[in-house]
Formats: structure tokens, C-alpha cells, sequence
């Protein structure tokens, strides 16, 4: 069985990898990475191959960023080359970016079966590119691999079941803590003297709603001063934010260290000594809250609305009075409790695996 694995950002490596890992282990089952380059950077690339033990992209398609409309289509003309020239059994996609779309679009025009890995996820926002893609992802897959059963809910609601290829099976991401969050803690030395200072936040920020609008992103910068003159602020500067941030006339605050982007591995070190993580990230939600960190979302809206419920994240938006309030809340107040199982058992790659050659997840 030919598997083709469509990937091109960071959180798709990480859930690629352990994936990857498991279907290495099956009989019979080659897989191949397709790489559409929408992280080129090294550092929010070749790291976390090298990191991950991931095997060299069969293809890397090199798009770099651009206007959705280009980045997409650059996708699409690659991807079909590869899926025609191979032949894949079926095509995999992982989460929400334009690589997810564009992998699950080529499959269905070119009559391959997809798979998604993290479906159903829903923040009920069309104005976020993010949301776009992962419905229309779902749409086009017949496999559905959901991590929480929140996800399974909002498909139901769409008219997707179990018959409709719709699996519960855990969080990917959850996995690759249990797997690779045992290694030797490396911190980054540009971010060592905000650690090595005691309580310190963590924050990112590079989604297109907060980034390419000037007033949300000063807004953001803003917040990230306020809580600096609390604690310090470790924030590893996306490329793109960077850009973003110069091409606006803005300037990262007093207290907050500007690092560049961290490696996986280096951003489980820094979550493991967070006393507070903000972010506008959705997979940074979850591992902030498998660290034991409170989070802060730097968004209106979350897909991750159980983490909400829980009392383990907080809605600030991009106003900065409501991000230190929203800060000051989670510092202020002990750890809510846990819920168990939220996010699986850490063996959803497995259940992935197995169901992807037709066995029982």
C-alpha cells in the first residue's frame, strides 16, 4: 500500500512524525513525505526533520509564502505531478494549512482516497483561512481521524458518522509529548536569561488575522509589554511576524526577548518551565496544557474549546488590557484539575496507522 503524506508546517511535522513511526512498523505499507515548502525557513524546517527522525521529503515543492490564491495553486500543480506520477493508495493530510487543502483537494480531483488527521475541529470563524481549509479538508476525506470527541460532535452535526469514515482516536500531538518529551531539556541560549530569571511567559503569534492587520498586531505587541512588566517574556518570532512587524512600523516592547523560531524539542523545554504561555496558536494551546501551563489566547475563538471549559485556557483577543487581565486570572489562581483523557491515551498514531490499511483503529 502506497501512502502519500502531505506536509509543509510545523505542527504537521510533529504529527507527521509519529505517524510516520507507526507506519513504519506495518507490512507491506510504503509511505513518501511531500514537503510543499510553506515553512522554508531552516529553522521552521529542516530542524524539526532532523529533530523528529523524519525521512527526507520524497518531494519538497519549495512554494515559500505568497497571497493564499498563489501558495495554493503552486501546492496543487505540484502535488498532482507527484500523486500522478506515484500513484499513491490514498493521500494523508494533517490539520489546517494551505498544504492540508490543497493535499486533500489533488486527491479528490485525481480520484485518490484522503485521509485527515485532526478533523472536525470547528471555531465556527469563515473569516479564518485556518477554518476554510479544515472544512473543506473534511468534506473531501473519507477517513476523518478526530482527537477529541468534540470534534466527533461537530461532524455529526454536518451529517458525518462512523459510517462516514469518522474515527475518534486521540490527539497526534499528545503522542509526540509522550514520545519525544522524555529527551535531554535544551533550552535556547538566546532566551537563557529570561529563563534562568525564575516565572517567565512563553508567547507566539504568527496567524494571518493577527499578523497582516496592524491594529491587532499592536494590539498583541502591546499585551506581551504589559505582562513583561510582570514577569519576562520569552517570544520566539515567527519570519513572517517579524516581517509583519517591521513592514508596520511596530517594535517588539521593553521585557519581551525576541528569540528566533524555536526547534520542537526547544519549545518543550521552554513549556516545561512556563509559568504562563500566550499565543495565537492552536496546536501551542495543547501543549501548553500538557506542560501544566496556563494559556492565553491571543484569538476570539478557539477549535480547542474543551481546554476553555476546563478553566486551563482563557480568550483575550488582541486587546491589550484583556491579555494582562486574562494573564493576571491565570497566574493569580492555582491550576484548575485535570481531566483525564482528554486528548486520548497518547496512542492515536497507532489507531491512525492501523486504520489507514484497513484494520480497526
Amino acid at each position: 500500500m502506497r501512502i502519500l503524506t502531505v506536509i509543509g508546517a510545523r505542527p504537521q511535522f510533529v504529527k507527521a512524525a509519529v505517524v510516520t513511526r507507526e507506519l513504519a512498523g506495518l507490512p507491506g505499507v510504503e509511505e513518501r513525505l511531500l514537503h510543499t515548502g510553506q515553512h522554508y525557513d531552516d529553522s521552521m524546517s529542516a530542524r524539526f526533520f532532523e529533530e523528529l527522525s523524519l525521512p527526507a521529503p520524497a518531494w519538497n515543492l519549495g512554494v515559500g509564502s505568497g497571497p493564499h490564491g498563489v501558495q495554493t495553486a503552486r501546492m496543487l500543480e505540484g502535488i498532482e505531478a507527484a500523486i500522478s506520477a506515484w500513484r499513491p493508495d490514498r493521500v494523508l493530510v494533517h490539520g489546517d494549512t494551505n498544504s492540508t487543502l490543497a493535499g486533500a483537494l489533488c486527491a479528490a480531483k485525481l480520484h485518490v482516497p484522503c485521509a485527515h488527521v485532526e478533523a472536525g475541529l470547528r471555531s465556527f470563524n469563515r473569516r479564518m483561512p485556518e477554518e476554510v481549509n479544515r472544512v473543506v479538508a473534511d468534506v473531501l476525506s473519507d477517513l476523518l481521524f478526530c482527537p477529541t470527541q468534540a470534534a466527533v460532535t461537530n461532524l455529526a452535526a454536518e451529517g458525518r458518522g462512523h459510517a462516514s469514515g469518522v474515527r475518534l482516536v486521540g490527539d497526534v500531538m499528545y503522542d509526540a509529548v509522550r514520545v519525544f518529551g522524555g529527551g535531554a531539556a535544551r533550552v535556547p541560549a538566546s532566551a537563557a536569561a529570561a529563563v534562568s530569571a525564575g516565572r517567565f511567559a512563553l508567547a507566539t503569534c504568527h496567524r494571518a488575522g493577527n499578523t497582516d492587520d496592524r491594529a491587532k498586531l499592536a494590539g498583541v505587541l502591546a499585551g506581551l509589554g504589559a505582562v513583561a512588566r510582570r514577569m519576562p517574556v520569552v517570544f520566539p518570532v515567527h519570519p513572517r511576524t517579524l516581517a509583519a512587524i517591521s513592514r508596520a512600523g511596530l517594535a517588539i516592547p521593553d521585557g519581551v526577548a525576541a528569540i528566533p523560531p524555536a526547534s520542537y524539542l526547544e519549545t518543550l523545554s521552554l513549556l516545561s518551565r512556563a509559568a504562563l504561555v500566550l499565543t495565537d496558536s492552536g496546536g501551542l494551546q495543547k501543549e501548553a496544557f500538557f506542560a501544566g501551563a496556563p494559556c492565553v489566547t491571543l484569538r476570539d475563538e478557539t477549535e480547542w474549546v474543551e481546554l476553555v471549559e476546563a478553566g486551563w485556557n482563557r480568550l483575550a483577543g488582541t486587546d491589550p488590557d484583556a491579555i494582562l487581565r486574562a494573564a493576571g486570572e491565570a497566574l493569580g489562581r492555582a491550576p484548575p484539575p485535570r481531566p483525564d483523557g482528554l486528548y486520548g491515551d497518547g496512542h492515536a498514531a497507532a489507531r491512525i496507522a492501523r486504520a489507514l490499511v484497513g484494520g480497526d483503529p
